[in-house]
């Protein structure tokens, strides 16, 4: 679009919620507007207020906005990272795109592997922050923004927001007033993201972040349209009749759609469509879900970041439970021990990543408790690339957050990696496969604020609760027999899948494959603890779609 003046050019992908207010707000300034589009909010937003406009867009979005008369281009990407934004800089020229594979649509630019980010791939699961798979390439992290001068060939990088930190005063602010802040904004937030010009639906599991999401929307609007989906032949993923307990309650127009049997043709198409491959093999339901939901409408709202907002992940009471009960074990011995996990047990051993974590210090740091690979399987897996080094440890150690809580500092680096770079990237490529816009009222910037700012963390999670705030918010908008200790994410029963069938023969063909770049003694061992019993399935799917990525991509070493 381009302004009124003709020196102003952006291209937009996104919503900005708060739009209409933006727009009023400018139009008494004298601003007039040729549509009704939060597009044209934005390019008027920086003819006010230049670059400091991203302060005042509440939204998901990624754009890029040429001004003619600076000859500039400004890159920017939302709080959160829930749209993405790939670009590549060399030689004084600039190419950007929200997809790599726009990018590589030019031949001229190259096609080869960073070490370095396969190495964070094998280790965390995805390629984080400003790191690309590919070298020379990168990405433009959540809640930052890149200036480019035309004339000169520079950019400048910066980061326009960052987490608050807990403020100490509110740690004995009253847990009713918490509550009425929490429920004002997230029906405010909820209200905003229900604004559309198509059907808006709800994804709704019947847990507690989609349900709250749920009776937040019904003050909205008197026809809510929810949607929950079954999985046949597969009754503990089958969230239905929580979900319809919600439903009832609310009286939304509810759906309930039924997922087809998965076929192995559908992991080539997702290893396309990830631009970069991903760990997560909640991908495929991520897929189905958005599949049958867009037949139905073209944007829903999900319940991403409680979670990480509000405490809601396992991990956060066992690793509170580690701080008190370990950390009186003399460091060395518990050193020792996690040595000898990593160079003894076998990988895909239940309890074993937990073993490995021992050695670290829960005082300033985090254990890797997530990790596919550690650095003695990795040096295994990449003996044909020897000569590179194995950096992630250092990069995650690199990304992880200074702060004396152990909760405040383990949802913090969640909300920075584990959401930025694996769920909303599996919900974004998903949901847009299908041509379905997903919004997450819960990644409001002022939801986010709220969580970070003012919830202290004995009201996020003990040794024993978790999501607390938010489950006692159930309480107050939600049916009585709702079950607020149910916790069920999309999965799927991929250990099943990989004992025998067209995932397996898929599995084994790939790894087996001369061409595959992993060293076959270390890939035939965990294809065989597989067999056995252990828990390789998320490593074997880690190591597959990156060789099919590569395929699809037409990618050498």
């Amino acid at each position: 679009m381009l302004d009124a003046s003709g020196s102003l050019c952006i291209v937009f992908n996104g919503e900005i919620y708060n739009f209409v207010n933006l727009r009023d707000e400018m139009a008494a300034k004298g601003y007039s507007f040729q549509s009704h589009s939060d597009t044209e909010v934005i390019l008027t937003a920086y003819r006010e207020w230049g670059t400091q406009c991203l302060t005042r867009l509440n939204g998901m979005f990624a754009f890029a906005l040429y001004d003619a008369r600076k000859q500039t281009v400004f890159l920017a990407r939302d709080r959160a990272g829930e749209k993405p934004l790939f670009y590549h800089q060399a030689g004084g020229i600039l190419h950007f795109a929200s997809e790599l594979k726009a990018l590589l649509a030019d031949p001229a630019l190259p096609r080869d592997i960073s070490s370095e980010a396969l190495d964070c791939y094998l280790a965390m699961g995805y390629v984080p922050g400003e790191r690309c798979v590919l070298q020379g390439y990168n990405k433009l992290p959540p809640a930052h923004a890149l200036l480019f001068d035309l004339q000169s060939g520079q950019s400048n990088l910066w980061r326009y927001w960052q987490l608050p930190e807990l403020i100490r005063a509110q740690v004995s602010l009253d847990e009713a007033a918490l509550l009425d802040e929490l429920e004002s904004l997230l029906e405010d937030a909820v209200r905003r993201q229900m604004v559309a010009d198509v059907p808006v639906g709800v994804l709704l599991s019947g847990g507690v972040d989609s349900s709250l999401i749920t009776a937040m929307a019904v003050r909205a609007s008197s026809q809510v349209r929810t949607f929950t989906i079954g999985f046949p032949g597969h009754g503990k993923l089958d969230e239905t009749e929580h979900a319809r307990l919600i439903a009832r309650h609310f009286g939304t127009r509810h759906t309930e759609l039924m997922a087809e049997d998965v076929t192995v043709d559908l992991l080539p198409q997702l290893a396309r469509q990830f631009d970069e491959p991903m760990v997560d093999s909640s991908m495929i339901p991520t897929f189905l879900v958005s599949q049958l939901v867009r037949q139905h409408c073209t944007v829903a709202l999900g319940g991403d970041g409680g979670d990480e907002l509000f405490g809601g992940y396992g991990h956060y009471s066992r690793l509170q439970w580690m701080q008190k009960k370990l950390g009186p074990i003399p460091r060395y011995l518990r050193n020792g021990i996690a040595l000898a996990a990593e160079k003894l047990l076998p990988v895909g051993l239940k309890g074993r990543n937990w073993l490995q974590g021992l050695g670290v210090d829960l005082d300033n740091g985090l254990p890797l408790i997530a990790s596919y690979f550690d650095s003695t399987v990795r040096r295994r897996l990449l003996t044909k690339q020897s000569a590179r080094s194995l950096v992630a440890e250092t990069v995650l150690k690199s990304r992880m957050p200074v702060h004396s809580d152990l909760l405040q500092r383990a949802t913090r680096m969640d909300f920075s990696n584990y959401l930025a770079e694996d769920i909303l990237v599996k919900v974004d490529r998903a949901s847009m496969l299908n041509s379905l816009e997903v919004r997450a009222p819960l990644l409001d910037y002022r939801l986010i604020e709220f969580a970070f700012g003012k919830v202290p963390s004995q009201l996020k999670a003990t040794q024993t609760e978790k999501k607390i705030l938010l489950k006692r918010m159930t309480t107050r908008v939600l049916p009585p027999g709702f079950d607020r200790q149910r916790k069920q994410g999309f999965s799927i029963p991929l250990g099943e899948w990989l004992r025998g069938g067209a995932f397996r023969k898929l599995f084994h063909e790939v790894l087996r494959d001369p061409d595959c770049c992993f060293d076959s003694v270390t890939v035939d061992s965990l294809l065989r603890g597989q067999d056995r019993g252990r828990s390789n399935g998320e490593r074997l799917f880690a190591l597959v779609l990156f060789e099919l990525w590569r395929r699809e991509y037409a990618v050498t070493f």
